[in-house]
C-alpha cells in the first residue's frame, strides 16, 4: 500500500510511515529497479522496517535503464518533487537491488551531494557481467562497439572512485555463488576500489556463502542492512 503518481510521464510509488513517524524533513530512501514486478513481497519486512522507523521509501520506473544517462533526467524529477515539494530531506540513503545497483551507482556518481549512503543486494555495479554490453547498449542510445569504446565515461564501477573521494557509504549483502551479478566484478570490485582509495571502510560487504542471485531470506532480513539505511537516512535530513 502506498501513493502511486506521475513524475516525468513516469509512473512512481511513495511509502510513507505512519503519521505521527513523519518528521520535517522527511528522511526517504530511493529505490531502484522501480519496474512492474517491484518492489516486491521479498522485500516487504525491510520496507515495512524503514516505515516503522520513520522513513519513507519512494521509486519511479524508468524502464530498463541499466545506468543510462536519460534515466537521470526522471530521477531528477521525482528527487526535486519530493525535496522541493514534499520537504523531503536532501539526502536519501540509495537502495538498488540486482540491476538496481546500476540505477542507484550510476545516479549516486552523477550527484554524490544527493547521497547519504547506499545499500544493495546482490547489486550489478558492472554492467558487462548484467545484462552485457549488447543489451545494455540500446539504452544508453548506442551500438555495442561504441559502448564498449565508452566503458570509463558510463560503466559506474569504472567511476566508483568518485562515490568514494565523497565518502559515500555502502552496506551490500551478496552471495558468493552467484552466477547471474558475479560477486567478483560486482561488490567485491567495489570494495576493491574503494581500498586503493583508502576508503575501505566506509564499504560493509556481507558474503551469502553458497547463495546465488535467489530469494534465500537472509538476502531480504538483513538488519545490518536495515540498521545502516535507516542511521544513514537519518543522516540525510
Amino acid at each position: 500500500p502506498g501513493e502511486t503518481f506521475t513524475v516525468a510521464n513516469r509512473p512512481a510509488f511513495l511509502y510513507l510511515p505512519p503519521e505521527a513517524k513523519r518528521t520535517k524533513p522527511q528522511p526517504w530512501i530511493f529505490y531502484g529497479p522501480t519496474l512492474e514486478p517491484y518492489p516486491d513481497q521479498a522485500e516487504r519486512w525491510m520496507h515495512e522496517q524503514f516505515l516503522a522507523a520513520g522513513i519513507a521509501v519512494a521509486g519511479v520506473d524508468v524502464g530498463e535503464a541499466y545506468g543510462s544517462p536519460k534515466s537521470h533526467l526522471v530521477f531528477d524529477a521525482l528527487y526535486d518533487r519530493l525535496t522541493k515539494q514534499k520537504n523531503f530531506a536532501s539526502k536519501p540513503v540509495l537502495f538498488g537491488r540486482s540491476r538496481g545497483g546500476l540505477w542507484v551507482s550510476s545516479y549516486a556518481i552523477a550527484h554524490p551531494a544527493r547521497v547519504s549512503g547506499i545499500i544493495g543486494i546482490y547489486p550489478v555495479y558492472d554492467f558487462r557481467t548484467y545484462p552485457g554490453l549488447a543489451q545494455a547498449a540500446p539504452a544508453y542510445g548506442l551500438t555495442e562497439a561504441e559502448l564498449t569504446s565508452r566503458l570509463d565515461e558510463f560503466n559506474p564501477i569504472a567511476r566508483i572512485d568518485v562515490l568514494a573521494k565523497a565518502k559515500i557509504p555502502f552496506a551490500i549483502i551478496h552471495g558468493d555463488d552467484d552466477k547471474i551479478v558475479p560477486l567478483k566484478e560486482n561488490s567485491a570490485e567495489l570494495q576493491h576500489r574503494y581500498k586503493a582509495v583508502g576508503q575501505e571502510a566506509l564499504v560493509k560487504l556481507i558474503i551469502a556463502n553458497g547463495q546465488g542471485h535467489n530469494f534465500w531470506e537472509g538476502f531480504f532480513h538483513s538488519q545490518e542492512l536495515v540498521d545502516f539505511a535507516i542511521e544513514k537516512a537519518r543522516g540525510g535530513k
